[in-house]
């Protein structure tokens, strides 16, 4: 969760745990690195470092060097500033499991423990970059170890790095956990990072129903896995006509063959949505187009029939024979057309949705950008709460 709109807005970075004047001159050079200005936030950025206790000017510092390695290496020394503080801050038994002073499975809702938590997040994405995938990996397995209910959502890039690291059996494993939780229990032992041996078993009609709305990057992370580790089987194919329904542009831009993401998608985004479809692809669609799976995926008729659209203009039946084929609306990219005579038609009657769609994205952008908004009373913009775990309670912030 972004700073400025969780705890940390009002009780300070890390809960107080840096001087004001530090954290003043990270602001700045966060504000400055937003803007794309990175030479004029370094100054701000190694002022903020003064304090040794300001692992976000690290992170931040990381993402501005000249290379990814360097970046890797300023990390590190953030892992290790970060710990000590810690464990000045809460005792030498914190980071050990089944202590007495142990503070596993607390880490991000103590908030003196969250700029420990980013520097470890910022390992992930930089390991990855460079494709170290068991660092990656292995990184994030401590992250969910020492927070297994997983706030900074970890768990919806692992299955895709363990799969990029080669640990296929431990991505079906890590997926079918969450997967098949308990709807009674909040989160699996350790994160689901127990790896037991996964299961061949095929889904049950009411399973498959249910895993429909499921997380796209754990299902399309089960069909992969359990493809590479049993081949075209009952199991590999319901995951992957579960995924389908769950998050149908994954599959369009795999068998339409769409150049896989260069970068992550920084839009705000519902739940399996094309934005979440794009990071998904940006960490694994190379997987996807192996000859094999691709072959795979496209002969099943299935999983196919999810993803072929019909014309959104009332009246109009025509359907796509392939993924991909119908154009989209530009404007909210909400809606596909057969050609532009039907586009043409059906302006009237969509464009109110699609004007008051795109308002709805622009809203969204400038919250998670930290620009200005439409005040909620206005009627100008919908009414958008941040919420946050606090020592004191939940805190809500109205935007």
């Amino acid at each position: 969760m972004d700073k400025r709109m969780s705890a940390e807005s009002f009780m300070g970075v890390g809960g107080g745990s840096i001087t004001a004047e530090s954290a003043r001159n990270l602001r700045i050079g966060e504000d400055l690195c937003r803007k794309r200005k990175p030479n004029e936030a370094a100054p701000y950025l190694l002022k903020a470092l003064e304090d040794p206790n300001n692992i976000d000017a690290i992170i931040q510092m990381a993402f501005l060097m000249s290379t990814i390695n360097e970046g890797l290496e300023l990390l590190e020394e953030g892992v290790a500033r970060g710990r000590r503080h810690l464990i000045r801050q809460f005792g030498p038994d914190c980071f050990e499991d089944d202590r007495a002073g142990s503070r596993v499975g607390q880490f991000w809702g103590l908030l003196e423990t969250r700029p420990y938590m980013r520097v470890l997040q910022a390992i992930v994405r930089l390991a990855f970059e460079v494709k170290d995938y068991q660092k990656a990996a292995n990184t994030i397995i401590e992250m969910l170890r020492l927070c297994p209910g997983d706030n900074m959502g970890q768990r919806f890039w692992l299955g895709s790095v363990l799969l990029q690291a080669g640990r296929t059996a431990d991505a079906l494993s890590f997926a079918q956990v969450w997967l098949n939780l308990p709807r009674d229990v909040d989160w699996p032992p350790r994160g689901g990072c127990t790896f037991e041996p996964p299961s061949k078993t095929p889904l049950s009609a009411a399973a498959s129903e249910e895993h429909k709305y499921s997380p796209c990057s754990l299902l399309y992370t089960a069909a992969l896995a359990s493809y590479k580790l049993w081949g075209d089987c009952d199991v590999s194919r319901q995951y992957l006509s579960v995924a389908a329904k769950a998050n149908p542009h994954i599959l369009v831009r795999i068998l339409a063959k769409v150049e896989q993401p260069k970068t992550l998608n920084n839009l705000p985004r519902a739940p399996n949505g094309p934005e979440e479809a794009h990071d998904y692809l940006w960490l694994t669609q190379n997987l996807w187009m192996a000859s094999d799976v691709w072959e795979w995926v496209n002969n099943d008729a299935g999983a196919k029939s999810h993803i072929l659209k019909t014309c959104s203009r009332e009246g109009c039946h025509t359907r796509e024979v392939r993924a991909a084929e119908f154009k989209r609306c530009g404007g909210c990219k909400e809606v596909v057309y057969c050609g532009a005579a039907c586009q043409k038609e059906d302006w009237q009657a969509h464009k109110k949705s699609c004007k008051e769609h795109q308002k709805q994205k622009e809203f969204m952008r400038a919250m998670m950008a930290g620009r200005s908004m439409p005040r909620s009373g206005s009627g100008d913009g919908p009414i958008v709460a941040s919420t946050d775990f606090t020592p004191n309670g939940i805190a809500t912030t109205f935007h």
